[in-house]
């Protein structure tokens, strides 16, 4: 059984996206079967591996919405070990479109939970807000990361989501975990950015993850590409340190499962 992982912060411009294509490449790098879902009206996960938002026919609305079988939308990338759950624009209209639905806080989990099976890892990009969209996504998942950027305004909103995922946990989904704290956009040269390790790692301990994604060229770059930064620098700082979370991530699970 796959492991459901959100990425979420409703907070825009830390990292969600680029963390969301580049943790799934990583993971899929070290051939661990891997589905990225883009649940973003936005569709910045989808065009960032390089397929056009504008051509897909059928994506996670349509499985939320008209409960199409998630495996009529599943695009094949062309990273070995990596596939997309894509968006596109009428994403939009979802959160309007379901409220009117019973359990509808529930459907993105009906349909990942018919595919959970077929993968190790499943990636969850969140959009920038605490809407029903990111409700389905938290409610679908097993564990969130929250991606927090090193800059001043860092830890600013980050209670109204840990509020919300407890929310989510005493109604929704009682095993939903906190996988980590992620520490973006991280410029060693500056004080700032070494000031807010320092108060993020004080603050919630063990929760903030070793590894520190940088600011880093490559990494803003490669979307542009239609690839993620493994695919377009494989020796870049970016992708090198995608893939020691993605290591991470993939020891701390293991640890959990031996403990189990």
């Amino acid at each position: 059984m796959g492991k459901i992982i959100s990425i979420a912060n409703q907070k825009g411009g830390v990292g969600k996206t680029t963390t969301s294509i580049n943790l799934a490449a990583s993971l899929a790098a070290l051939e661990y079967k891997t589905l990225l879902v883009d649940a973003d009206p936005q569709a910045n996960s989808t065009s960032g591996i390089g397929e056009d938002p504008k051509q897909i026919k059928a994506g996670i609305y349509e499985c939320m919405v008209d409960a199409i079988d998630p495996y009529e939308c599943i695009i094949k990338s062309d990273i070995d070990y990596l596939d997309l759950l894509p968006s596109h624009i009428d994403l939009v209209g979802a959160e309007v479109e379901l409220v009117s639905y019973d359990e509808r806080e529930m459907k993105m989990r009906t349909a990942l939970e018919a595919i959970r099976e077929d993968y190790d890892f499943i990636i969850i990009d969140c959009s920038p807000s605490l809407g029903l969209i990111t409700v389905n996504a938290l409610t679908a998942s097993d564990s969130v990361i929250i991606p927090v950027q090193c800059e001043y305004f860092a830890l600013e909103g980050l209670g109204k989501l840990l509020n919300t995922i407890k929310i989510i946990q005493s109604r929704l989904n009682p095993d939903l975990e906190i996988e980590g704290i992620l520490l973006t956009m991280y410029d060693m040269r500056l004080r700032l950015s070494n000031q807010v390790v320092e108060e993020v790692t004080t603050h919630f301990k063990s929760m903030v993850f070793d590894t520190l994604i940088p600011r880093n060229i490559k990494l803003s770059e490669s979307p542009s590409f239609g690839l993620p930064a493994i695919s377009h620098d494989a020796e870049s700082k970016g992708a090198i340190s995608y893939l020691n979370l993605a290591n991470e991530i993939v020891a701390n699970n293991e640890q959990l499962a031996e403990m189990a």
